[in-house]
């Protein structure tokens, strides 16, 4: 990409934040509807820039740093609402239950739609019907597998404390650590991060990409509060109930530019780099995201005490990780098809649309019954199972790719 257009693109992009600062200075008696819009709209537009920024300042940083350092980035706009709401709770306690709507629906959704998008973009750009991993996503596997073990017993014992938090803050922890000694992470730049780190001179990279960090952080700073409370004063006013819309419309402005790279990584021949993309954004969500929730519950004014679960959201909690350990079993013979993609999807949507709680308890031991028995009938998916929880590589390395 040449500099010109790479430059028109962050300047398309960087409307968005713009447009909400307009917003928060001179539109200040604008309704829940206007603010949630253009919060949003921010919001969506911060995790563009954050995303090319952490990419292009690869080139001066140790690939250690730079690793941890994109793997917070990317989640960061999610986290910032996500944290708001787990924040005030320790305050207001009927805050509470918005924390876990947030965090559940950011992780149903990467798998739910994110995963089989980018096999459909595969299918459609170029008719290719599978992805096969290679077995560098072994890491990433293997601490998605204790992560949702874990988010198993977490929805089982209907709290999540401090213990929690330092026991997923260390899962996170040794996944980075183990992620930058070994040595598969190169990542090749191209697009508007290939145009950046290429084609400025040293200082004027580092400049745009602080520029970048400074104007994307200032944004969700700024934007995090009141589009957490827009959604709420949604809610109220049209009689929508607010739990769904913190679940589902938070998630997809955050969530989206991620979905938008991963599918443009598949319809340009690198599928395998945008289905790791998101399977990396899965454990970040289920080790960094969780594991800091009761933090910041604690910090909030709740002290150690754990945040406790009403049915709600142990219902939330544990149909997520059900969703989760059905899709590492599809995943656990390093390929994923567009039958399989198509399974997860219909899934996803209808227990989307199936408010009953009852239906949902339905669906998550329906995830579980499919797990058991994918791995009951293949061996393959078996074998490759073990090899995920023992660490263990056996036969030739798959392409990464499609």
């Amino acid at each position: 990409m040449s500099l010109s257009r790479a430059l028109l693109l962050i300047a398309l992009v960087v409307i968005f934040p713009l447009q909400w600062f307009g917003v928060l200075a001179f539109g200040g008696h604008a309704g829940h509807v206007v603010h949630a819009v253009s919060a949003g709209l921010a919001i969506f537009g911060a995790a563009f820039l954050l995303s090319w920024a952490a990419e292009a300042g690869q080139v001066d940083i140790p690939q250690a740093l730079a690793l941890a350092f994109l793997a917070l980035v990317a989640v960061l706009p999610e986290y910032a609402v996500d944290l708001y709401f787990a924040y005030t709770a320790g305050s207001q306690p009927e805050y509470a239950p918005f924390a876990t709507a947030n965090m559940t629906g950011a992780n149903r959704l990467l798998i739910g739609l994110g995963w089989p998008a980018v096999v459909a973009a595969l299918w459609l750009a170029r008719r290719e019907r599978s992805i096969s991993l290679d077995r560098g996503e072994m890491l990433e596997l293997t601490c998605l597998a204790l992560a949702t073990l874990y988010a198993l017993f977490v929805a089982w014992k209907g709290t999540l404390g401090l213990v929690d938090a330092i026991l997923l803050l260390a899962l996170f922890v040794y996944y980075m650590v183990s992620a930058a000694r070994s040595g598969h992470q190169e990542v090749e730049l191209d697009g508007v991060p290939g145009a950046l780190a290429e084609r400025l001179p040293t200082a004027g990279r580092r400049a745009a990409v602080i520029g970048l960090f400074l104007l994307a952080g200032a944004t969700i700073v700024s934007a995090a509060e009141p589009f957490a409370e827009a959604l709420l004063g949604i809610g109220r006013q049209f009689g929508v109930e607010e739990f769904l819309l913190v679940q589902w419309l938070a998630p997809l402005a955050s969530e989206s530019p991620e979905f938008i790279v991963s599918i443009i990584f598949a319809m340009t021949g690198k599928a395998g780099a945008g289905l790791r993309a998101l399977l990396s954004s899965k454990v970040n969500q289920w080790t960094l995201l969780v594991g800091m929730l009761p933090v910041a519950y604690s910090l909030g004014g709740a002290g150690p005490q754990p945040l406790h679960f009403d049915a709600r959201q142990v219902e939330e909690v544990f149909l997520t990780a059900a969703q989760s350990l059905f899709a590492l079993v599809v995943l656990s013979n390093f390929k994923f098809n567009l039958a399989e993609a198509g399974m997860l999807a219909v899934l996803f949507l209808a227990q989307l649309f199936s408010p009953d709680p009852e239906q949902r308890t339905w669906f998550s031991w329906a995830y579980v019954a499919a797990s058991v028995l994918l791995l009951a009938w293949s061996s393959e998916h078996r074998e490759g199972m073990v090899d995920i929880l023992t660490q263990r590589r056996r036969g030739a390395a798959g392409h990464g790719g499609a």
